[in-house]
């Protein structure tokens, strides 16, 4: 791809060479699942891969996986495997799925999250994206530790009805059942994932309903963000850092 950003004690890059996607697919499963295996599935062969490094050490800090969308083949994205997303095409614009983002265990520096952010944004720019969408995951799933933040995006994330996401997975989470007069907001903003906080803070939107995902250990909500909503002093922002 030859896209990369350096940005204090981090660089990032896009990648597609077979032993960089081994090395996210380590981490991915020590992430996820723990030490001694490869996070891995079809949808890697088809992704550019999103590395986050350490400078000097060139330790794998981050990595997550995007992958370009026509509207028209959403069926085929891995989001489609859980949310049924026809509303979705007749979406007229470029789409990239963002997906397996994930940081090493025990790090939680902002600036990995932010050149992460910095480098996607020069991809969108550079390639037209007007639609960034995904699965943002919740650790475990336990629903009852995030009935607060299943309030909070009940009552204030929810996405337009013309995109809204349907129910297709077997075990879902509604938001409905968790009602907003009960929802205690630090609570709500403390269990909400980086990630998913940074899409709403853009403008971003989420599915009615998360699903139970056994296989990765997680919750997940169904998460889109129209470039064209993020308000115009984020992205001057989010280019201040890509430059």
């Amino acid at each position: 791809m030859g896209l990369a950003l350096t940005k204090g004690r981090f660089c990032a890059r896009l990648t597609t060479h077979l032993g960089d996607i081994a090395a996210a697919q380590a981490l991915r499963h020590e992430s996820f699942h723990g030490h001694g295996g490869l996070d891995c599935d079809g949808f890697d062969a088809r992704c550019l891969h999103l590395m986050v490094e350490e400078r000097g050490t060139g330790r794998l800090m981050a990595c997550c996986r995007i992958m370009p969308v026509n509207a028209g083949r959403i069926d085929e994205s891995y989001s489609a495997q859980y949310y049924e997303l026809s509303e979705l095409k007749i979406f007229e614009g470029v789409m990239l799925e963002v997906g397996r983002f994930c940081t090493l265990p025990g790090v939680a520096d902002p600036d990995i999250l932010r050149i992460s952010w910095a480098l996607l944004t020069r991809y969108v720019d550079e390639n037209n994206v007007e639609m960034l969408f995904g699965c943002s995951s919740f650790a475990g799933t336990d629903a009852t530790l995030y009935r607060d933040t299943f309030a909070m995006l009940n009552a204030r994330h929810l996405a337009p009805k013309r995109w809204s996401p349907r129910v297709k997975a077997a075990e879902i989470v509604r938001f409905g059942n968790c009602p907003a007069r009960a929802m205690d907001v630090k609570q709500a903003l403390l269990r909400m994932p980086p990630l998913l906080r940074t899409y709403l803070a853009m403008g971003g939107w989420v599915s009615d309903h998360a699903v139970v995902d056994e296989d990765m250990g997680t919750l997940h909500v169904f998460t889109g963000l129209e470039v064209a909503a993020i308000p115009p002093s984020r992205k001057r922002l989010l280019r201040v850092v890509a430059a």
